[in-house]
């Protein structure tokens, strides 16, 4: 293909990609009270588990209702095209891999997807209980009159970090694969991971609970060791490929 060709290939498969989240957002908007509601269920719970507390969520200003609405829809869009649109970044790149690369790679957008969407649903189970016990540090007779954008804003970040972040192991295994990092270098290094780990989920978790951090840090580790079991598969495979007389030692003849 000549480069104007490359270029129209990747204009189409960005207007399938952007065309597919604008139809879900358009969907999402039509759904937009259900989404509200299912997003806001977290601190609705803790209202009327607290019917001591002032705590309301606001519209402070006559476009936040309809801001919100966009916000939210494409938010929704994004994640629940995700399928569609990461196939579309696939296809794009796949003709100029071998046919070995093109399964690699496709077991690779196969285990990012579910991986994605389990962190996000792990964020918005772990959510109650990061709102209750930030809310929890308001002083008696002290009020959370909170504004709409700044909640979901929050939500939203929240789980795209645990989103996010259950993509972790796709990586190690990917470096494993380009032959970077070896399963024996992941083992020899678990403590080290355990600490990076652990600061990634304390910077990229908004909130400064120690609770949230171990939720998002438990299964990250889940996953590391995982991804290990996963590099030293292939490592193991690596190792039956390859040829004999590249183990030879250099003052020995080879069987070549």
């Amino acid at each position: 293909m000549s480069l104007g060709d490359h270029l129209r290939e990747f204009r189409r498969r960005i207007f399938i990609a952007a065309g597919s989240v604008l139809v879900v957002s358009i969907a999402a908007g039509l759904n937009y009270e259900r989404i509200f509601n299912f997003l806001s269920a977290p601190f609705n719970d803790y209202k009327n588990s607290n019917p001591q507390s002032t705590i309301e969520l606001n519209f402070g200003e006559a476009t936040s209702a309809f801001s919100n609405l966009i916000t939210l829809s494409v938010f929704v869009g994004v994640i629940a095209a995700s399928p569609i649109w990461l196939y579309q970044l696939w296809a794009f790149i796949v003709p100029g891999l071998t046919k070995k690369e093109k399964r690699i790679s496709l077991a690779f957008i196969a285990a990012t997807v579910p991986l994605f969407l389990g962190g996000c649903w792990l964020g918005y189970i772990v959510l109650p209980q990061s709102l209750k016990l930030l809310y929890g540090f308001s002083p008696a007779g002290t009020s959370n009159i909170q504004q709409v954008s700044a909640y979901f804003s929050f939500v939203t970040r929240f789980i795209l970090v645990f989103g996010g972040g259950f993509l972790f192991p796709v990586f190690l295994v990917a470096f494993n694969a380009v032959g970077i990092l070896s399963a024996q270098k992941m083992i020899r290094g678990w403590r080290v991971a355990v600490v990076l780990i652990f600061v990634f989920a304390a910077v990229a978790t908004p909130t400064a609970d120690p609770m949230t951090m171990f939720l998002l840090a438990a299964p990250l580790m889940l996953l590391y060791v995982l991804a290990y079991g996963v590099a030293r598969l292939i490592d193991r495979r690596r190792a039956k490929s390859r040829p004999d007389w590249l183990e030879t030692s250099d003052d020995e003849a080879s069987a070549l």
